[in-house]
């Protein structure tokens, strides 16, 4: 019995018209265009490819190629990109409707979607995954924000090539003409790289093309910004970093995308900016680790920038103080061409570059000059330095001392509860864990029984303290860690600081000491003589030419010789060769595979069946990484890398579509190789 006396039928015939009335009927299917191809945001492998989906008439104005959707996928709402808008559909079955547009904001646009393809392919990766790098979360209030930018883009400021005066101006007369020289650039020591950057992106900008100039990190990017407004003014460029922090950086995102400004400056996050007519991409010291991206497919900012110039044909330039084997490949190829001073001017800027110990008269006065850390001579060398400026004391550890071992036996000294290495961080009181932080007041060598320790390496602070004592009464700072310094006055002092923080000082230094080259020699990495001459030019560089450069270590090494020489093509070239031996990128092809053993070795068994005998493949371990996980390399060689790639693709998705157990991990051309 009910309330109102309706029958059990009026109320159900009741409840089926409220329902009826308050379902909206669907929109009709727009008649122009009515197919749209989504990206759906999956990152399976076996799924990585594009959807149809319809086009409600509602929503065809708003779903147009770069938009944000939703769809249904999998009994999913997600989230995808519209590709492109199409008459028909090869799909057999009955295609699903687009849901909703989130955004008719066209974030992604046709090439950067090509490129994101393109890195996907390149990395075995997946297309989504490549995606979520190249366009930043959005934020729905910046994108209601009034465009501030809708004045054409004004000429630069300053038209001059000053900085360019030494090289050939061959690539830069390209750049003008609108052509796509690709360029190798070696900075002559002293050079003002910024202003160079800037002077290049201005040319560009000229010809009515835009200009994407990545650096390694937040101090070079300010470095460069304060460089552009010089030369291009406030307005004339925009700044796109993951530092920025999420709602400044789809702000700058979005004044990329709707063309405020010709040119783009940014870091790693930068390298997929929507930069409407690219005429130039530039990257500094691409040697620099900051630009491998750690999240999947892991790609490398050069290898990205070089992408867009072959697709989108504009030009290229790689430059540094240093020179990667990368660079140097590029070189042998023919892909790039080099942009390198003569010999004289590069004598003429350079400083005094010596290794101490390395004559007889150094070993005469000083007969420990070859093993001591600090030599007669680099105590000269910054003595008469500090009459004239400031001095820089370069160090490969942070901190004090970092690491200790016994005084006897030299064992390295542990924790007794975590096992980690002892450590001190200051000139008083006891060693204490790098990882628990547990003071070990009662330690004793488990190998001898010695209660005493000593440093097997020496920090920066622990120096900058000892040169404190050397030369009292002079200002003494440290830069590394939480604490980097960007500029340091031309006033005499002792500037301590750890590979790739120094400051940059007014004038340049007048000497430099950089201490424990054996240290950086000897990381556990194939690439550690690389990444260590790297590191020593690029701070000889900030040196006056008038001043002098002292590398404590083995005079024989060749690392340390090619500083002597500044030849950083002649060592680039050498590494090119001897990875050409190796077998090791970028002579070749390699991809490293990390997860559980069963997977890893699933995935190799896969790779075998895949690639033909022709493609030379070569599988190195598996070695265990831990009690759960094991890593192995496979490579090829570098005729036969996109053969790699697509079957490492391959051989994932079919993981994937049996869903098979474990997970792999796959990164091809890692930045580092132990």
């Amino acid at each position: 019995m009910t309330s109102n006396g309706d029958s059990p039928e009026q109320l159900t015939l009741l409840r089926d018209t409220v329902r009826k009335s308050r379902t909206k009927e669907p929109a009709e299917i727009t008649s122009s265009l009515p197919v749209a191809r989504i990206a759906v945001d999956v990152s399976l492998p076996h799924l990585d490819r594009p959807f149809d989906y319809l086009v409600p008439d509602d929503l065809a104005e708003a779903a147009q190629p770069g938009a944000r959707v939703k769809v249904r996928f999998a009994g999913k709402d997600l989230d995808g990109f519209v590709l492109e808008r199409l008459e028909s559909s090869d799909h057999d079955g009955k295609l699903a409707r687009i849901r909703k547009v989130v955004s008719p904001e066209q974030v992604l646009t046709p090439e950067i979607a090509d490129l994101c393809r393109a890195v996907a392919d390149r990395y075995a990766g997946v297309f989504a995954d490549v995606t979520r790098l190249a366009v930043p979360p959005r934020h729905a209030k910046v994108e209601g924000e009034p465009l501030r930018c809708n004045q054409p883009a004004r000429p630069p400021v300053s038209t001059s090539r000053s900085e360019w005066s030494p090289y050939p101006p061959g690539f830069l007369d390209a750049v003008a003409r609108s052509e796509a020289p690709r360029a190798i650039w070696t900075a002559v020591p002293g050079a003002d790289w910024a202003l160079a950057f800037a002077q290049a992106a201005a040319v560009c900008a000229a010809s009515g093309r835009g200009a994407l100039l990545l650096v390694p990190d937040a101090r070079d990017l300010e470095r460069l910004a304060t460089a552009c407004t010089a030369v291009l003014g406030e307005t004339g460029f925009v700044t796109l970093s993951a530092d920025l922090g999420p709602t400044a950086r789809y702000r700058a995102f979005l004044a990329t995308l709707r063309g405020c400004a010709r040119v783009v400056i940014g870091t790693r996050a930068a390298a997929f900016a929507p930069v409407a007519n690219l005429g130039l991409v530039a990257l500094w010291d691409d040697g620099d680790d900051s630009y491998a991206e750690p999240r999947a497919p892991y790609p490398h900012a050069r290898e990205v920038l070089l992408l867009r110039a072959y697709r989108q044909q504009c030009a290229a330039l790689l430059g540094g103080f240093a020179r990667s084997a990368e660079a140097a490949a590029l070189l042998e190829s023919g892909f790039a061409a080099e942009l390198i001073a003569d010999r004289q001017t590069i004598r003429a800027a350079a400083p005094a570059v010596h290794i101490a110990g390395e004559s007889d008269t150094d070993l005469a006065r000083d007969p420990g000059a070859r093993a001591a850390r600090l030599p007669h001579r680099a105590f000269e060398i910054a003595r008469e330095g500090l009459r004239s400026g400031p001095v820089l004391v370069q160090v490969p550890r942070a901190g004090y001392l970092p690491s200790l071992v016994c005084q006897t036996c030299r064992a390295p000294s542990r924790c007794t509860t975590c096992g980690g290495t002892l450590r001190r961080t200051g000139g008083s009181g006891p060693a204490s864990c790098s990882v628990c932080g547990r003071p070990a007041t009662d330690h004793r060598c488990p190998e001898c029984g010695d209660t005493r320790m000593r440093a097997a390496v020496v920090g920066a602070r622990r120096t900058a303290e000892e040169l404190g004592r050397a030369f009292p009464g002079l200002v003494v700072r440290t830069s590394g860690g939480d604490n980097v310094l960007d500029v340091v006055p031309d006033k005499p002092a002792l500037i301590v600081s750890t590979p790739g923080a120094e400051p940059v000082a007014e004038g340049g230094y007048s000497a430099a000491l950089l201490l424990d080259t054996w240290l950086m020699l000897a990381r556990p990495d194939l690439r550690a003589p690389e990444e260590a001459v790297r590191r020593w030019f690029n701070a000889a560089a900030l040196v006056r030419h008038s001043g002098t450069v002292i590398l404590v270590g083995e005079p024989s090494a060749l690392p340390l010789q090619a500083v002597v020489r500044w030849s950083p093509e002649g060592f680039a070239a050498r590494e090119v060769e001897e990875r050409r031996a190796a077998r090791l990128a970028p002579a070749a092809k390699l991809a490293e595979l990390t997860g559980p053993s069963e997977a890893v070795n699933d995935l190799i068994g896969r790779l075998r069946e895949l690639l033909p005998a022709t493609a030379g493949l070569e599988v190195l371990g598996p070695v265990d990484v831990d009690d759960e996980t094991v890593r192995a390399v496979v490579r090829t060689p570098r005729a036969a890398g996109s053969a790699l790639a697509r079957a490492l693709k391959e051989a994932q998705s079919a993981r994937t579509t049996k869903k098979n157990p474990g997970s792999v991990r796959v990164q091809v051309d890692p930045p580092s190789f132990g």
